[in-house]
């Protein structure tokens, strides 16, 4: 779901833009700031550990937006006190439990 708020986040950006992209996602924040999914992408989508990424289709919608924005990817702890983070964790909670 990380992601998913990503794309969706970026995709509603009509023109190029700085972006300053605050996350509690390790996942998300070290596969581009350490350059890990443009190695998935290169090798196929295969890990170093020759297993296959995962969420190659999610990537795949993520990486034009990466270039399209100047994005600076700000990574802070989970459930920390984090004013905006809290913020998203009580609307993904109140979503989820909408479907529930």
């Amino acid at each position: 779901m990380e992601l998913l708020g990503v794309i969706t986040g970026l995709s509603a950006l009509k023109e190029p833009c700085r972006v300053i992209l605050t996350t509690d996602s390790k996942y998300v924040v070290d596969s581009i700031t350490k350059g890990w999914v443009y190695g998935w992408k290169k090798k196929g989508w295969i890990k170093s550990d020759k297993k296959p990424a995962l969420n190659v289709d999610l990537w795949e919608q993520l990486l034009p937006l990466l270039e399209k924005h100047d994005v600076q990817f700000n990574w802070v702890k989970g459930h920390a006190g984090h004013p905006e983070n809290e913020r998203c964790d009580r609307l993904a909670v109140e979503q989820r439990d909408k479907f529930a």
